[in-house]
């Protein structure tokens, strides 16, 4: 393995850096790096930009919009537009319906859905929880029976995130009821959210936000030829797009960056005679995230080398485990850096979401985005998933 990038990687990852730090606009950038609720404008905006050069689903088939490129590539092109702050695409679109459409879809579908998906001219939200099928998801109750030319779909899906903007949203819905296996009779549904008897209820989280909701679905008719892949076929294609959903859950560069907005905001803030920064327990702390973030990305760059055929190396397991609880670990230490100003977050806004105190803006969002990114330890598969993976995929235990 070389620990540096060749001449050809090199130029790319310049490629990549002009690109983000030119093209997309800074004020767009500004607001992604400074935190909170996302605006829905500003992740279409971006994806239309990434979209417009090339650049939204690179991983997909070249024939839909993808680009030949390298696993060590994908993961430049990944750092650099995390180092830049620039919205990823929508990983509902890019990494989940898009490559399950790409892979198990008619080609009236792929022709129908992957050009709005890549664009984000169609959004999508994932149907895949429901209250009681969360972690065990081959429990999921929602049912759709055919009649006709047409699927009859009733249940609940929860922890919808993001579906409040949703055009459209692919479910998993038993179709099977009598199959001998819960993991059996599961089907994949693209449904349209206009479709009536569809409803969407938020869910107000407690970093004061509304990311996620409630879909209910009552007595809602959806087009048989809107089922993906074979009917029962859903489990299948669960654990596709899941597989996929685990790559680039390592966000080296969001953390990097993340860890150095610690470092100023430490630099920035008096302690006795001098700053934060000064006292040797933060500066020790702060020294053991970037010794820890740095070996997490060697680790990265040794897996993304270690993959063939455009397959994961197994080994990102690791990097999703890591990754999550590196990322908590430096939100944690900037609530900490914040201090008592950090617990002021939920009166810092007016009616608009502007700031309304005198503190300065990065305290208020400390708290809220390090309470919003617990959620970094299941999504993706839980931490015990990928400790298990890990044990038994990797080191070969058996328990």
């Amino acid at each position: 393995m070389r620990l540096q990038l060749s001449e050809e990687d090199a130029a790319f990852q310049q490629q990549m850096r002009e690109f983000f730090t030119t093209k997309v606009p800074a004020d767009l950038r500004e607001r992604w790096a400074a935190g909170g609720e996302p605006a829905a404008d500003d992740i279409r905006l971006a994806q239309k930009t990434l979209n417009d050069a090339g650049l939204a689903v690179p991983h997909w088939p070249t024939e839909w919009g993808g680009q030949d490129w390298s696993q060590l590539q994908r993961h430049i092109y990944l750092q650099e537009m995390q180092a830049a702050s620039v919205p990823p695409p929508l990983a509902f679109n890019a990494n989940m319906v898009g490559p399950v459409i790409a892979t198990f879809g008619s080609q009236e579908q792929k022709e129908r859905f992957l050009p709005g998906t890549a664009s984000l001219d169609i959004w999508w939200c994932q149907g895949f929880s429901e209250p009681n099928a969360g972690s065990d998801l081959a429990s999921l109750r929602t049912s759709a029976v055919l009649e006709g030319d047409e699927w009859v779909v009733n249940g609940q899906k929860t922890w919808t995130t993001l579906g409040q903007h949703a055009d459209w949203i692919f479910a998993l819905v038993r179709t099977e009821p009598d199959a001998p296996k819960k993991q059996m009779g599961i089907s994949f549904l693209l449904i349209d959210m206009k479709t009536p008897g569809i409803t969407v209820r938020p869910i107000q989280l407690i970093d004061g936000g509304h990311e996620v909701n409630e879909v209910f679905f009552d007595n809602v008719r959806v087009p048989a030829d809107q089922l993906v892949g074979e009917r029962g076929q859903g489990w299948t294609i669960a654990k596709f797009l899941l597989g996929n959903e685990r790559v680039g859950v390592a966000p080296v560069g969001s953390i990097k960056r993340k860890l150095a907005d610690a470092k100023a905001y430490a630099a920035a803030t008096n302690s006795g005679e001098g700053t934060l920064l000064d006292e040797p327990l933060v500066a020790a702390r702060l020294a053991e995230l970037e010794s820890q973030v740095a070996a997490l990305e060697l680790t990265v760059l040794r897996v993304a080398g270690n993959s063939k055929e455009g397959k994961p190396d197994p080994a990102s397991s690791i990097l999703k485990l890591r990754g999550s609880q590196l990322q908590q670990d430096v939100l944690e230490f900037i609530v900490d850096i914040a201090g008592p100003a950090s617990l002021e977050w939920a009166s810092t806004s007016d009616s608009d979401g502007r700031d309304s105190t005198d503190l300065a803006a990065w305290t208020g969002h400390a708290t809220p985005t390090y309470l919003n990114f617990r959620k970094a330890s299941i999504y993706g598969g839980s931490n015990e998933v990928q400790r298990s993976i890990i044990s038994s995929g990797i080191l070969g235990l058996k328990g």
